[in-house]
């Protein structure tokens, strides 16, 4: 006989905004605009968090992506995605195609999306804790208990100087990979010499460039000898024009804005990325990962999960990295944070993982609840 699962009796959504400071010595002209994280105008990281009660009393965790859209995804976690879900079987399985199917005029990507990826995540958090597992073992038969971190730099306005300084201070740190998000040739050596010949050194360079610019561009890196060069083009999604630089380049990546899971894998199957990089929050929460991890295996193309998180998705990237090959690292925001939201929360460059049921996330309830800026609860 099937087991019964419970409920969903209700959802709690926080959105916290916590300070950070991200070392800068300078403040200058940017190549990117204010809407990116990585920005000189974030001082402050919010995070959308979801969390699913069942009525057996469990409470799962999930995130929503993020920063400035969180107005929008709150609106449809609230309004629209919550709703849906309550009343329903608390379980990944029984309830993802009917929600998908439910909102799928609305899009593959944008809040909507984004808000059924924080309960998705949340619904597999309670079924690893039904399984008494975390979330890894629940997914694979010998996951790792402990990971590596990549070092992910914020923009330092294309200076050289200032860029080299912050590779260094995450070496300081003991990491031995980082990403930037400068686009300049020059910024882009100075990390290089920085680093070192040996060091993993990537590049996201938010959809700059039309593909002849990026052609150009990444003519003129070849030197630095970059691992993945991320989102190289505007629209995101071009996936024929990806498909063209990875074939005469290698090494490009995208994934983050993926038109939805078959989104992603078309860029997959079609050769237009070598590093296939989904986001928990974004893509349709753990289940649309593992079908992303599936396709990568099948094509032998590399997955690597993108997280500029500090919650819940931090936590289910990590997880989830656990169960691929000992090549595929966690991405962590390299800033530094006043106060310790949970275990993880600016952890690195090597973490272990909790051996609590689920995703292993609780947070420190008076520190939330000091970052709260906005509640409501939905039964």
């Amino acid at each position: 006989m099937t087991e019964k699962k419970p409920v969903v009796a209700g959802i709690e959504l926080f959105l916290v905004s916590m300070p950070f400071s991200a070392g800068r010595r300078v403040l200058g002209e940017e190549s990117i605009d204010e809407y990116n994280a990585s920005s000189q105008t974030f001082t402050q990281m919010e995070s959308l968090m979801v969390k699913v009660t069942d009525a057996d009393g469990r409470s799962g965790w999930g995130e929503a992506f993020g920063h400035r859209t969180n107005p929008a995804s709150w609106a449809a976690l609230e309004d629209i995605v919550g709703p849906f879900y309550l009343g329903r079987p608390a379980d990944p399985w029984s309830t993802r195609r009917d929600a998908e199917y439910a909102f799928h005029a609305f899009g593959r990507t944008g809040p909507v999306h984004y808000a059924l990826s924080a309960v998705d995540t949340a619904l597999w958090d309670l079924a690893a804790q039904r399984a008494e597992k975390p979330l890894r073992r629940l997914l694979a038969d010998s996951p790792r208990d402990e990971i590596d971190c990549y070092a992910s730099l914020v923009h330092y306005g294309e200076d050289p100087v200032e860029v080299a300084h912050h590779i260094g201070r995450a070496q300081e740190q003991g990491y031995t990979a980082f990403k930037l998000h400068e686009s300049s040739a020059k910024a882009i050596a100075a990390a290089r010499r920085q680093a070192g010949p040996a060091a993993a050194l990537m590049t996201d360079v938010n959809c700059r460039w039309s593909p002849q610019e990026a052609a150009e561009a990444m003519e003129a890196l070849a030197p630095s000898e970059l691992l993945w060069m991320e989102e190289p083009i505007f629209p995101p999604d071009d996936t024929e024009a990806l498909r063209s630089l990875n074939q005469r380049f290698g090494g490009i990546s995208a994934g983050e804005n993926a038109s939805g899971v078959q989104g992603m894998i078309e860029q997959i199957r079609t050769g237009a990325v070598a590093f296939a990089q989904p986001s928990v929050g974004k893509i349709g929460g753990i289940s649309a990962m593992l079908e992303v991890f599936a396709a990568g295996a099948e094509a032998g193309v590399g997955v690597v999960p993108h997280c500029f998180y500090y919650g819940p998705a931090l936590h289910a990237s990590a997880e989830l990295i656990a169960t691929l090959g000992p090549e595929v690292q966690l991405e962590v925001p390299f800033l530094q944070w006043s106060d310790q939201l949970h275990a993880l929360h600016g952890a690195g460059p090597r973490i272990r993982l909790s051996e609590e049921p689920g995703l292993g996330f609780q947070p420190d309830d008076e520190i939330l609840h000091r970052h709260l800026t906005r509640r409501a609860t939905l039964s």
